[in-house]
């Protein structure tokens, strides 16, 4: 499972953040793919006509979870789980992509949403499983790009088409317009402390702040996880610069982060939140923030790795946190 957010600072800056929950160990890690590069994908190969970075990690062949490409458009794919429903071949006039090629395809060749929008139209999901999961993973995508367009894609049928997100949060099961129908229930939260009643001549005594968000549910559940972010977000106060929104997306993602241990499956195994990812849009960098390490890890795609680099490269991650000594 998953949280995604959006997030557009006052100075115009443009992020896409999000945890990777899942009980089987991923092992991703920062990586660059090319521009022109051919991907040998387990329904077919594409090859990426822009360059991007994000996390991932090499199965046979390099396969993308997130990540930002030279344009800004951002991707990200969540868990989707009894809604994802994949064709079994693709239509003769339709290209194939496996499901957890499609954040790859997607970055490696569209420059903005309102292109990705027109791009889905000529392809399709194909039931194709993952070889180390032995299991075709459902999926649904989030996408943004320096405009503030922010979308999702959701394989409810074989027809693909992005629908607008207009609170730029995406977590899992339901689908989003059961997210969106579902936060009327909480239109009536705020951040500011509501008065308490007088009853029978008595007068209660406040609690203090927080009395407005009485009623946000806590739990890990999809869509609390979605009630809890699109809350957070929205009250948050705005950031100027890149350091300052990339500490608040980390205070909003500690919301609905999973430790270990917390929130079991039927198997018993935990589901956690593995790492946690954040786009820079215009920045075009990525950073990559593991279970056992706090401190932010970046990579930027700058105009020489693009001109000069024509194959994958991963980055390793450091897993030992770091202790500053206070002199």
């Amino acid at each position: 499972m998953c949280t995604s957010l959006t997030y557009q600072n006052s100075r115009g800056d443009h992020f896409l953040a999000r945890t990777m929950d899942f009980a089987f160990e991923l092992n991703g890690q920062p990586m660059f793919m090319p521009r022109n590069f051919t991907v040998q994908g387990d329904a077919g190969e594409f090859t990426t006509q822009y360059g991007f970075i994000g996390a991932g990690r090499k199965i046979g062949h390099e396969m993308f979870v997130d990540g930002v490409n030279e344009h800004g458009l951002g991707v990200a794919a969540l868990y989707f789980p009894a809604n994802a429903h994949y064709v079994q071949h693709a239509d003769a006039d339709k290209q194939g992509i496996a499901p957890h090629d499609f954040t790859a395809w997607a970055l490696g060749n569209a420059a903005s949403v309102e292109d990705l929008r027109q791009l889905v139209q000529e392809i399709q999901l194909v039931d194709v499983p993952v070889a180390l999961l032995k299991i075709t993973t459902p999926l649904h995508f989030i996408v943004s790009d320096p405009t503030g367009d922010t979308a999702v894609l959701e394989a409810t049928n074989k027809d693909l088409q992005l629908l607008d997100d207009p609170v730029g949060v995406m977590t899992n099961s339901p689908d989003l317009g059961w997210h969106l129908q579902n936060l009327s229930t909480y239109g009536t939260l705020t951040a500011e402390e509501r008065p308490l009643h007088d009853y029978q001549g008595y007068q209660l005594k406040t609690q203090g702040p927080g009395t407005g968000a009485f009623g946000l549910p806590g739990d890990y559940t999809s869509p609390s996880r979605f009630i809890r972010t699109v809350f957070a977000k929205h009250f948050s106060q705005p950031t100027p610069d890149i350091p300052s929104t990339l500490n608040l997306l980390q205070h909003l993602l500690d919301g609905v982060t999973i430790p270990k241990g917390v929130k079991l499956k039927a198997d018993g195994e935990s589901d956690y939140t593995q790492y946690r990812g954040y786009m820079s849009l215009e920045e075009r960098a990525y950073y990559m923030e593991p279970y056992d390490n706090a401190e932010l890890q970046r990579v930027v795609l700058t105009d020489d790795m693009l001109a000069n680099c024509h194959e994958p490269i991963n980055y390793a991650l450091a897993h030992q946190p770091h202790i500053k000594e206070l002199n």
